[in-house]
């Protein structure tokens, strides 16, 4: 792995990505019988009756469509003991999900062919990228956060999956092939405690501000996240970089080791950045102003992480926001091979090679149901939603992802999705079906009444109360400043009216679903709940605010309901 990827060639990485696309029904095909054949000394697929078959045909019939409470037994029974029950070899690293939606983290099998597919989609889209927006021997200023594995009995590593990534002997020379090194040392990316981590990153990005060529994290929030804090402790970080001493709040000793081989006095550069920050205003156009050569903000920027989008955009001033990959915590799925086109209107084209996918086709808008029958990657309709099913090198076959994605198109004859929710995530309380897309446009259009008062949407989440009859759509809010309370029944109202779906609208009327509620809650209560999934092991930059919170998330609900300032009750329908 590390020859291959220090001899990195992009146009080769592009040329080979065209042919593939161009025939992607075979190599699809191909794809399956390698996995299969892999595989087929597995537990799983030999009780299944598959006798070694690796065609389309022969797998469909006999393996099923699964989710992830179908395949637990079969995980949990590997986790205590590594035989090859899902896998031909035995599988000896299991990733952990971030679990922020439900409030239950998932044990996904990791092996070393899903590293090579996470190289794979790392360089597709670092080549696309590249050839719009070149990056000459630069550096990234990369909020990477992660941790040391732990052990678990049966000899499976227990992990994160941002951990098993970071963490592979092959993945330092893979971004140096990427031109991509980042401006921070192993130490810090592997510190134990995100906070100190988060700051030596920021110190690190101001001491080489000069090479910062572009600035990324695997989800959009953490960029958001560390420049929040960099708005809160940049004063310190300049006085760090004048004396040349790390601050206080930084203990571990071996974050203090390899920072203390990267700090001397430096008052000019000090001296420097505290009069760009003062000159700023509201922070706007922050990273040039930091970082005079970034060339372009990287990150998933879609889905969950749109709403971010705005605030980055305040932050990076004429610095195009480019999203990169599209996947999850099972594995990888597309890459962005059109980085300039904005985050808003991006689309992933499905890298063929990398698992076997198949689309449930879903009921049409007009309420027409379809049958419940996979379609192939080739056979997909554009304009069509689905979700996604896939089978992966370790060990998830016709694994129902639980993603909804829209066709928008075809590169080559790979299918361009656009992400538009999780299928699971659904605000309802009887005839109402409201999806996360439809949380984030009610939410944009309440929240430009924030915006006529300079009032930045700091975040939000939703969540289904049911504690009296008729329940009801609970909307939290933390906001950035003070606003009247009149503002704010506004806000409320437009929430209620904005959710069109006829179920919805039609239950307001006759009173089936109480009025809407609006509770906006305390400065840094958003902060809390990152901080509550850290401490349950979840890695920054793994974490997505979920957009509605699940009755059985109750730490997460509980949180937001003891830091409630303000509540505010729709009269839109009265």
């Amino acid at each position: 792995m590390r020859e291959e990827v220090e001899n990195f060639d992009f146009e080769k990485v592009i040329d080979e990505f065209e042919k593939i696309t161009k025939d992607a029904e075979n190599v699809q095909k191909e794809t399956l019988r390698r996995i299969l054949e892999e595989n087929a000394s597995a537990e799983y697929l030999k009780n299944l009756g598959l006798n070694g078959r690796t065609d389309p045909e022969s797998f469909k019939a006999c393996v099923p469509l699964v989710t992830y409470k179908d395949l637990e037994p079969y995980i949990n029974r590997l986790i205590d003991d590594a035989s090859p029950i899902l896998t031909g070899t035995p599988i000896t690293a299991v990733s952990l999900s971030s679990g922020t939606s439900q409030g239950n983290r998932k044990f996904i099998p990791w092996n070393d062919e899903l590293f090579k597919t996470t190289v794979q989609i790392y360089q597709t889209s670092f080549a696309y990228r590249n050839r719009d927006f070149p990056i000459q021997d630069g550096k990234a200023l990369s909020f990477i956060f992660s941790s040391n594995a732990s052990q678990k009995k049966g000899g499976v590593v227990l992990g994160t999956a941002t951990a098993n990534v970071f963490g592979n002997p092959g993945y330092k020379s893979a971004m140096q092939s990427l031109k991509a090194p980042s401006v921070s040392p192993h130490e810090v990316i592997f510190s134990p405690d995100f906070h100190q981590s988060l700051y030596c990153h920021l110190l690190c990005g101001l001491l080489f501000r000069e090479e910062v060529q572009s600035i990324s994290s695997t989800f959009a929030h953490s960029i958001i996240y560390a420049f929040r804090t960099f708005e809160q402790d940049w004063e310190e970080l300049v006085n760090d970089i004048k004396e040349g001493v790390l601050s206080s709040r930084i203990t571990v000793p071996s974050i203090r080791t390899a920072m203390s081989k990267l700090l001397k006095p430096n008052p000019e550069l000090a001296n420097l950045i505290h009069k760009k920050c003062k000159g700023l205003s509201n922070w706007y156009g922050l990273f040039p102003e930091l970082f005079p050569n970034v060339k372009y903000i990287q990150g998933i920027m879609t889905g969950a992480m749109l709403p971010y989008v705005t605030k980055l955009r305040h932050y990076a001033g004429e610095v195009p926001l480019l999203t990169s990959e599209y996947g999850s915590s099972e594995g990888w799925i597309a890459s962005n091979v059109n980085p300039k086109v904005p985050p808003e209107f991006a689309t992933y084209a499905v890298l063929p090679q990398i698992a076997y996918f198949e689309f449930i086709p879903l009921p049409q808008l007009d309420g027409t149901q379809v049958e419940l029958k996979p379609v192939g990657l080739t056979d997909v309709k554009i304009g069509e939603e689905y979700e996604i099913v896939f089978t992966n090198p370790a060990g998830l076959y016709r694994y129902r992802l639980g993603d909804v994605v829209k066709v928008m198109g075809f590169h080559n004859s790979t299918p361009e999705i656009k992400f538009m929710r999780r299928s699971n995530l659904l605000l309802t309380i009887n005839i109402d079906k409201n999806t996360e897309n439809d949380l984030q446009l009610s939410v944009e259009t309440a929240s430009m009444f924030l915006a006529e008062e300079k009032i930045e949407l700091i975040d939000y989440t939703s969540y289904i109360d049911l504690s009296k009859e008729p329940g009801h759509y609970v909307i939290f809010w933390e906001i950035s400043g003070e606003t009247s309370d009149q503002v704010l029944a506004e806000c409320c109202n437009c929430l209620d009216k904005s959710f069109i779906d006829p179920g919805y609208v039609t239950s307001r009327k006759v009173q089936g679903i109480d009025a809407l509620e609006l509770r906006v809650v305390e400065k840094g209560t958003f902060q809390k709940i990152l901080e509550s999934q850290v401490a349950r092991g979840v890695p920054v930059s793994q974490f997505k605010t979920p957009r509605c919170v699940g009755p059985t998330n109750t730490t997460m609900l509980q949180i937001l309901l003891d830091n409630v300032v303000k509540s505010y009750v729709s009269t839109a329908y009265n």
